[in-house]
Parts: C-alpha cells; sequence; structure tokens
C-alpha cells in the first residue's frame, strides 16, 4: 500500500524579493512524499496567494488524496480527481519520482524523452530602484541572461541602470501584471533600444484581450493568464510565448502536454518557477530541454537548500542526482 504524507517547509531566502505585488524573505512551500515499504518518492509545491492558496488549504487538498492513494489511485487518474494548482502538482511530483524509484529508470527515460542535459537559467534581479537593481546587476554581471522585476512607473531608468552595469548580459523583463493598458506600446518601444528580449505578463490576466491589437516589438510572454491546457486557446493571437510552470498545471503531467500544446502552435515555451529549492527545480528541468528561456533560480535565491541540492555552475544548472529527485 502507496502512503501519502505532507509538510510545510520555510526556507529563508539571501534577503528581500520584491515583485509589483509585494516582498518576502522567505519562500513556504509543501513536500510530498509517498511511500512503499523502503522505496519513497517526492515532490515540492509552493502556494500561491495570486491564485487563493497558502499552505493550509493546500495541506488539505493533499490529505483528502491520501486514502484514494492507498487504495490504489495512479497518477493519471490524479489528473481528474484533483484540480490544477499547487497540490496537485507535489502529488503528480512524487507520483513520477516513486514511479523512478520504483522501477530504477530514471523519470526522463519514464517519460519518453531525451536524457537530462545541463540548463543556462535566467537570474532574477528583484524589483527596487534603479540605483538598487543596478547594484544587483553589477553584482551579477557576469550571468548570461537576466530577469528583472519591474511594476510600471520608473521602469524604463530600472532597465537602463541594469544595462548599464551588466551591458553584455541579455534582458527579459517581467511585470506581473504590474503595467497598464496605455503603458505597453511606448514602454515596449523604449525596452527595445536595451535589447530587451521579452516581456512578460504586462497586464492583469483579466485585461489581456487588448495585447492583441497592441504593437510590440518585442515578444510577449504570458504568465499568470496561462495555467493547463484547458485555457492554454485563450492566449493565442495575445502572447509569442508562454511561461510553464508546475504549480500552475498542477504538475509534471500537463505541463508535458502544455509544453507540446504551444509547440504545435508556433508558440515560444519558458519553463519558470516559484520561490522554491532544488526539488521544485528538478522536474522543472525536464520541460526546460530545448525551451526558449529558462528561469529557474530559485535555489540561487536562497539563503540554504535541501541535501542532494542541484549544482549551479554560475547560471549553469547541473542535471540533479536521482537521490534528490527523479
Amino acid at each position: 500500500m502507496v502512503t501519502l504524507s505532507a509538510r510545510h517547509e520555510s526556507w529563508p531566502l539571501l534577503g528581500t524579493f520584491t515583485i509589483s505585488r509585494g516582498s518576502k524573505t522567505s519562500c513556504e512551500t509543501v513536500v510530498v512524499t509517498l511511500s512503499e515499504g523502503e522505496v519513497f518518492g517526492q515532490g515540492e509545491c509552493v502556494p500561491y496567494a495570486r491564485y487563493g492558496e497558502n499552505v493550509e488549504s493546500v495541506l488539505a487538498e493533499i490529505a483528502a488524496v491520501a486514502g484514494p492513494i492507498a487504495e490504489g489511485l495512479t497518477r493519471g487518474e490524479l489528473q481528474d480527481l484533483m484540480p490544477a494548482g499547487a497540490a496537485r502538482n507535489a502529488v503528480d511530483c512524487a507520483f513520477w519520482d516513486f514511479e523512478a524509484k520504483k522501477t530504477s529508470i530514471p523519470v526522463w527515460k519514464l517519460a519518453g524523452l531525451d536524457e537530462i542535459q545541463s540548463l543556462e537559467t535566467a537570474y532574477t534581479i528583484s524589483l527596487g530602484t534603479p540605483e538598487v537593481m543596478g547594484k544587483q546587476a553589477r553584482e551579477n554581471n557576469y550571468r548570461p541572461l537576466m530577469k528583472l522585476k519591474l511594476t510600471g512607473e520608473g521602469d524604463v531608468a530600472r532597465v537602463a541602470a541594469v544595462n548599464e552595469a551588466a551591458p553584455d548580459a541579455r534582458l527579459i523583463v517581467d511585470a506581473n501584471e504590474g503595467w497598464s493598458a496605455d503603458q505597453v506600446e511606448p514602454f515596449s518601444a523604449e525596452l527595445k533600444r536595451f535589447g530587451v528580449e521579452m516581456i512578460e505578463q504586462p497586464l492583469p490576466a483579466a485585461s489581456d484581450a487588448m495585447l492583441a491589437n497592441v504593437a510590440h516589438p518585442i515578444a510577449l510572454c504570458a504568465d499568470e493568464s496561462a495555467h493547463g491546457c484547458a485555457d492554454f486557446h485563450k492566449l493565442i493571437g495575445k502572447y509569442e510565448m508562454i511561461n510553464i510552470k508546475l504549480d500552475k498545471t498542477g504538475g509534471l503531467t500537463e505541463a508535458l502536454k502544455l509544453r507540446d500544446m504551444a509547440q504545435a502552435e508556433g508558440m515560444q515555451v519558458m519553463i519558470g518557477c516559484m520561490l522554491a529549492g532544488s526539488l521544485a527545480m528538478a522536474p522543472a528541468m525536464l520541460i526546460g530541454q530545448g525551451a526558449g528561456v529558462v528561469d529557474l533560480d530559485g535555489p540561487l535565491l536562497m539563503a540554504k537548500d535541501r541535501e542532494y541540492a542541484i549544482e549551479y555552475q554560475g547560471s549553469i544548472m547541473v542535471p540533479p542526482s536521482p537521490k534528490l529527485w527523479g
């Protein structure tokens, strides 16, 4: 019989991490363990208030499937039993890890994919004044790709400061729904001058219909507007890229399907993450294989990570140890 357990973990960050919606000094995660005898598999998720989640609600969702799992619920059946979101992500990824451990077959092979290779991740510059963001960029100017958190007013100055501090770095930006409708077109034109390659979620998800008719010389990427396969069609014509996050798709199983849907429509794929450690990054690395943008830098922003953590060589992520996941 497979038994399920779940626990809340709190991990301190290196400093304060700020986006347009607020600031954090720690990342709050939930870890699920599926076990049978000596075999166990784990998955990690991040309850996210933007989607109506918190640690208590996610733990309750997970506890509700302990009985069905003990009675033989499969990973495939899980997709219909639980809604997409953080809770299903942790359980789904624990299933994948459990299957890999039980069969001694790595997850990439179970999923019918090529072996995981190292990835180059973006490094996130937290939202702040131009001076503060420039300082962050200068301290990390050896990194080839930076992602800047933006918010609206003053964003051009923020990007200019980072570009001056790290002139060789490629830049992408993330407004986290912080721009107004009248800022998209002029900001796009201005940021193009600094070589910005992508703008992530400029408008609130409820207001993004207008993006289909706004000039933007820089590719737009859906994040808060993009969840799972069911609502993917709503993105077509508005965005050129999609940010796939396992906490939104509800796990690796649906993330793989969503990646295939996006690529079939000619949409570029970005793999992103919430603030979390290596256990959350490991399954996301499968989606990162061949992705246009990889943004899996959560562990780089943490004061410490778990045992058997993913090794980061600068901005290069080394494939995870099977002792961690998969």
